[in-house]
């Protein structure tokens, strides 16, 4: 009997909610999809079947039953899925990057940064720089992987002034943290695949906040979020994961211009840090 399609359920998840009706044949099949489900994507009905040892058939029958219309709309589904960030569909069959692979990685990074840095608007740049340097609080909002770019750049800022908040917190919800963001505030979220599917909702209400919002990230619908200022980035990956050199890049680039911007009072701060550094002796 075949699966009702669902939007929400994954390629292997498909799979694993079918198995207890598989016949065995099919079942071969699905051990050998499982092992590297993202090869699906390349390869043909008929490759697939020689590899698995079942016939084409099987192969049409095991695709309806987990929900696919041809095994092409299969393969399609799991080509959006590595696209959304799946790493467990971007992984080879060797579990390996193949020969060059630091070439390779090398070269992806290099497209990145300049994807990154490139498309970014200067007046939009020295806008946001500008916020984030006066304004009364800056947040700095990160999930996922968002969250280690989130802290690394309110760390970095926070050198040269106070009322610098990571968000989400420990021990809070995250309603209990945008409840105090208002008129005046600066907040910086890092909306980077794949993000929970909150996100939206949470920029939404940072919009209703008052507060002058930024988004960086590589989502799909980046620019049509609810903010002032919009930075995409590209994090393309060479392998199984995302790469993020352009991120970091992004926020190499606030933070220094940040700490320009701080001017004389900046300064005044990073002077006390090293005093009170030299006094517990810290560092």
């Amino acid at each position: 009997m075949t699966m009702a399609p669902s939007p929400k359920m994954s390629f292997v998840s498909r799979i694993r909610e079918a198995t207890p009706g598989f016949h065995p044949s099919e079942l071969r099949l699905a051990e050998a999809i499982l092992h590297f489900p993202g090869q699906i994507a390349s390869y043909t009905a008929t490759e697939l079947a020689q590899m698995a040892g079942v016939s084409n058939a099987t192969v049409t029958r095991f695709v309806r039953k987990i929900g696919y219309t041809s095994f092409e709309a299969a393969r399609q589904a799991v080509r959006a899925e590595q696209m959304a960030g799946t790493a467990l569909l971007r992984v080879n069959r060797d579990g390996a990057s193949g020969d060059g692979h630091s070439a390779r990685h090398l070269a992806q990074a290099h497209d990145n940064l300049d994807l990154s840095l490139a498309g970014l608007d200067a007046q939009e740049i020295a806008s946001l720089v500008a916020d984030m340097a006066s304004a009364k609080r800056l947040w700095v909002l990160g999930f996922r992987a968002g969250q280690a770019f989130a802290r690394y750049l309110a760390w970095q800022v926070l050198q040269v002034r106070s009322d610098v908040i990571t968000l989400p917190r420990d021990g809070e919800t995250l309603a209990e943290s945008l409840a105090a963001i208002g008129p005046g505030d600066c907040v910086i979220v890092f909306a980077l695949r794949r993000p929970p599917r909150m996100l939206g909702h949470v920029v939404a209400e940072l919009a209703r906040s008052g507060g002058a919002t930024a988004l960086i990230g590589d989502i799909a619908g980046l620019d049509g979020l609810p903010a002032r200022w919009h930075l995409p980035c590209s994090t393309t990956g060479a392998g199984a994961l995302f790469d993020h050199a352009g991120v970091m890049a992004i926020c190499g680039l606030l933070a220094s211009l940040t700490m320009e911007q701080a001017g004389a009072a900046g300064r005044a701060r990073l002077g006390v840090i090293e005093r009170i550094h030299d006094s517990l002796d810290e560092i």
